[in-house]
């Protein structure tokens, strides 16, 4: 991706500048698709996937050509430099801790200081003959576009919300069109996002799933292999179910099931598919009351619980909003759980005959 490093004096002519740029392709190379997928599957990943702050170069720029701003998240990056292909610009990169420019922008990382400190490091007004700066609209939340320009000279144009809207933009005079301001966020958009979420539930299903194992398959003669399998397979199945409807289903179909709160909306679709599977199950457990009661209360709130992880990555809240929602269910959440674990005591206990 990064071809190599060149320097301001070969593109301005200006011989009292030396500031070393990249010089980047608009095309993707393997590694940055397979990049792409990665970082949608994996936390871990995900969190390293960033380039170094600075100033890259696309094309031929020279001392009239854009300057674009992004993060460093190298996902954000790669978007920018493969929608500018077949222009020459400048992209400059901020230092947003590897976060891209929407969540970066939320936590002020994308913001005014971070920005003026990049305009002034890169020199940028040294070998530019013009004062503006182009920044994603997503990132509007933390830039003061005033603050900017009374400290630097540089105007702050807020673009377009996709990239890909970038060149019909600049065909435009920079001039937005309302299609442009839109944030679409489309079924295909939330799926895939969707692993982010399914994954790591999945990793936390394993320790769900030994808990759940070694809880019945305790007997008064021991552990027991089947005891184990044949009453805990219902809650397995349970919990399988919980992670579809919240990290799937939930996501897939935001827009259709009611209510604004993901909380809400986690907690209906973990109902809508907890409640046929405990009925329809034919399993002596699940007949048992407390049993019972602990599987209706738990799993639909498991479900609740993943729902409200993605509001994060969507477009149908803000910060304050997530603060607020958090405040009203995480206290739910904690007293159903520990509810839902007394009854599983109180009948382990009945069972075995300790009670």
């Amino acid at each position: 991706m990064i071809n190599e490093n060149i320097n301001i004096l070969e593109f301005c002519k200006k011989p009292d500048q030396f500031e070393k740029v990249n010089r980047v392709s608009s095309e993707w190379s393997r590694p940055d698709y397979s990049g792409s997928i990665k970082c949608r599957i994996s936390n871990s990943f995900r969190m390293k996937y960033r380039i170094k702050p600075g100033l890259y170069a696309v094309g031929e720029p020279d001392a009239n050509s854009e300057v674009f701003a992004s993060a460093n998240y190298k996902l954000s990056f790669d978007i920018l430099r493969k929608a500018l292909s077949g222009l020459s610009a400048w992209i400059l990169v901020l230092d947003t801790k590897g976060i891209n420019v929407w969540c970066a922008a939320g936590k002020g990382t994308f913001g005014t200081e971070e920005l003026v400190k990049r305009i002034g490091g890169v020199k940028l007004g040294n070998f530019l003959n013009h004062r503006r700066i182009i920044l994603p609209q997503l990132g509007a939340v933390g830039v003061n576009a005033d603050s900017v320009f009374k400290r630097t000279g540089f105007k702050v144009y807020f673009g377009p919300v996709y990239a890909e809207d970038i060149k019909a933009y600049l065909n435009s005079g920079r001039r937005k069109t309302p299609e442009m301001r839109k944030i679409k966020f489309s079924i295909l958009d939330r799926l895939i996002l969707t692993p982010r979420e399914i994954i790591p539930a999945m990793n936390k299903f394993i320790i769900f799933a030994a808990i759940i194992l070694l809880f019945f398959g305790i007997q008064p003669t021991g552990i027991l292999f089947k005891s184990a399998w044949v009453y805990g397979e219902p809650f397995l199945l349970l919990g399988l179910v919980s992670i579809i409807a919240g990290s799937f289903i939930t996501p897939a179909a935001l827009p259709f099931i009611p209510f604004r709160s993901f909380a809400l909306k986690g907690w209906i679709t973990g109902m809508l598919l907890t409640a046929p599977v405990i009925f329809l199950f034919n399993s002596p457990e699940l007949k048992n009351i407390l049993i019972f009661i602990s599987a209706i209360l738990f799993f639909p709130m498991a479900s609740s619980y993943l729902a409200l992880q993605f509001t994060g990555s969507t477009t149908f809240t803000n910060m304050s909003g997530v603060k607020k929602e958090l405040k009203t269910a995480l206290p739910v959440y904690l007293i159903s759980t520990v509810i839902s674990i007394v009854l599983l005591i109180i009948y382990k206990l009945h069972k075995l005959a300790v009670i």
